[in-house]
């Protein structure tokens, strides 16, 4: 059995966006609960965390913008922007979030844990270096990015993004370097409205940012195929010394926030595959954190096959699995896709 991290604190769930927001703590609460089977929860490493520091946060994030978010701090109710609203303890539930992402990062890095998942709120890849978008106030994945990269002294960090929306904050924080390659998959043209096929970087990052948009409807076997057929190839090329993840459960099937049709199945195959990558390149280091994901029990499945497979309990998937590793789906988007990466990369 690996040693697996799980980041969670009671605290996460006192993030209340208000009656009837979709990221509401319910999300949390469902996945929380599981691991109140003691036989399930003692499998796993439970790390305490620490919230980030005000300068750690502002190594993604403007002061300006993080003495906002601080502003909110005791507030009944605060508008950030108009899908974004906190609570009393909102900015102190995301100063955590930041940091058990960093935590994972720095555990990882010290060999303390051979991978980890962060159960955190709120979500972050849509969070900018100086304002709040779609439900996400600090976004915790690049913060934690930025921190291996100055901190750590990393040089390359994959960040795969495979939840429903697009990271338009991730994408804008690395979007001039090559020390971080971001690969998404997320349906197309919807919110945020980034991450068309031809954004792909600028100056040194040129080449280093690759969008797969969809316009909804692909499952467990596409899925599979744009992981094998564009993300290992480029990883491979890319030779990451940190995989990092922002997990949204918003593709499965069922989401009423999106229209793909992801299973549980499909959450375990894209895990299992980044897990063979990190264990080629980067000694096992991946590190997920949790973003979108609004059918709490779609949520909860796909979030226990995603640890199933990093706690090295997977074997339940394997026939599955096998028949997804062979999958030929998507030509159509896949050959676009990599029509642009090409110029980049060898495919």
């Amino acid at each position: 059995m690996n040693k697996t991290a799980i980041f969670k604190n009671r605290l996460f769930l006192e993030h209340d966006p208000g009656y009837g927001h979709p990221e509401s703590p319910d999300r949390l609460a469902a996945i929380y609960e599981v691991f109140d089977n003691a036989a399930l929860a003692e499998k796993f490493l439970f790390p305490a965390c620490n919230p980030a520091d005000l300068q750690t946060i502002e190594l993604n994030h403007t002061s300006q913008y993080v003495a906002r978010v601080a502003a909110t701090s005791g507030n009944t109710f605060d508008t950030l922007d108009p899908d974004t609203h906190t609570s009393p303890q909102s900015f102190n539930a995301a100063c955590l979030a930041v940091g058990a992402v960093v935590e994972g990062v720095k555990m990882l890095n010290d060999k303390q844990i051979d991978n980890g998942f962060a159960l955190v709120r709120p979500p972050g890849h849509h969070a900018e270096a100086d304002r709040s978008s779609g439900f996400c106030l600090f976004n915790n994945i690049a913060v934690a990015a930025h921190y291996a990269l100055e901190k750590l002294g990393l040089d390359r960090v994959l960040i795969v993004d495979w939840d429903l929306h697009h990271g338009n904050g991730t994408q804008h924080s690395f979007y001039d370097t090559d020390r971080v390659l971001y690969f998404s998959t997320h349906q197309y043209p919807y919110f945020p409205g980034t991450g068309a096929m031809h954004e792909t970087g600028t100056g040194k990052g040129e080449g280093f940012t690759i969008n797969v948009p969809l316009r909804g409807g692909q499952d467990d076997r596409s899925f599979a195929a744009f992981f094998n057929e564009l993300l290992v190839p480029i990883a491979r090329q890319y030779k990451p010394q940190m995989i990092l993840v922002s997990a949204g459960y918003d593709i499965y099937h069922g989401d009423p926030l999106g229209l793909m049709a992801v299973t549980p199945v499909g959450f375990a195959y894209m895990t299992r595959v980044l897990m063979d990558l990190a264990r080629q390149f980067c000694a096992g280091k991946i590190l997920l954190t949790l973003e979108g994901g609004y059918n709490l029990k779609g949520l909860r499945d796909g979030v226990m096959a995603t640890l199933d497979e990093l706690v090295g309990n997977g074997a339940k998937h394997d026939k599955d699995i096998a028949v997804l590793s062979k999958q030929k789906t998507g030509a159509m988007i896949i050959e676009e896709v990599r029509s642009i990466a090409k110029k980049y990369w060898t495919l």
